[in-house]
């Protein structure tokens, strides 16, 4: 039985991967280095390996001066971004069917919860399960089993809202269901742990959801 919706943040409510690609680019730009955009969006979204942003800047590159340009970038870009498809109506939805609703997110609280507050979206949500609630990040599982026991549901009973290959593996790794919502920065992952796959949340039906849970998809 669906009791329980659990949504990523970055790139699923709203789009913060774009400006970031974005921020990376105007610094680059800023300082006349070559930007290579394909690379840096097959990195969003993944923490399991290390990745340098600034090695185009050589090994005298100035990182924390170069960060903080991108950062300052990355907020103004981000706060213009609109919430995303189908989120807000998602959420009423679900909130309407009494069911229960959490995020799981590789960002901090600090990063997560003004931005819902901000968005008018965090009275939704009852688990906030983000980085440094768990001994490992995504694509560990540990986030959505603290989420999972945040909102007293066994895995099963739950569905993880997902929109790049490092949040579908760490769900899937915790039991749960994963359904996987890419978005423009996410679309080339390999999906392949998502059980059903939207182009837009605004096309997901909760009753439709619920029937597949309840019919026991891949024999769970």
């Amino acid at each position: 039985m669906l009791r329980a919706l659990i949504f990523d943040f970055d790139g699923l409510i709203i789009d913060t991967e774009t400006p970031i690609i974005e921020a990376y680019g105007k610094v680059h730009q800023a300082h006349g280095k070559p930007f290579d955009r394909e690379l840096f969006r097959r990195n969003i979204g993944h923490a399991e390996y290390g990745f340098n942003p600034w090695q185009a800047f050589g090994p005298g590159a100035q990182a924390e001066l170069l960060e903080q340009e991108r950062r300052r970038i990355n907020r103004e870009l981000t706060l213009l971004q609109p919430i995303l498809p189908g989120v807000r109506k998602t959420l009423e939805a679900a909130h309407a069917a009494g069911l229960r609703l959490g995020v799981a997110s590789n960002s901090s609280h600090g990063w997560v919860e003004p931005h819902l507050e901000r968005l008018g979206l965090h009275a939704f949500f009852t688990q906030f399960s983000c980085l440094g609630d768990t001994a490992s990040p995504k694509p560990e599982p540990d986030i959505y089993r603290h989420a999972v026991n945040g909102l007293g549901l066994r895995p099963v009973e739950a569905v993880a809202l997902e929109d790049s290959s490092t949040g579908l593996k760490a769900a899937r790794r915790a039991k749960l269901w994963t359904l996987a919502v890419p978005n423009v920065s996410t679309s080339g992952h390999d999906l392949g742990d998502a059980d059903w796959i939207l182009t837009s949340m605004e096309d997901l039906d909760l009753a439709w959801l619920a029937a597949e849970v309840a019919r026991g998809r891949d024999g769970r």
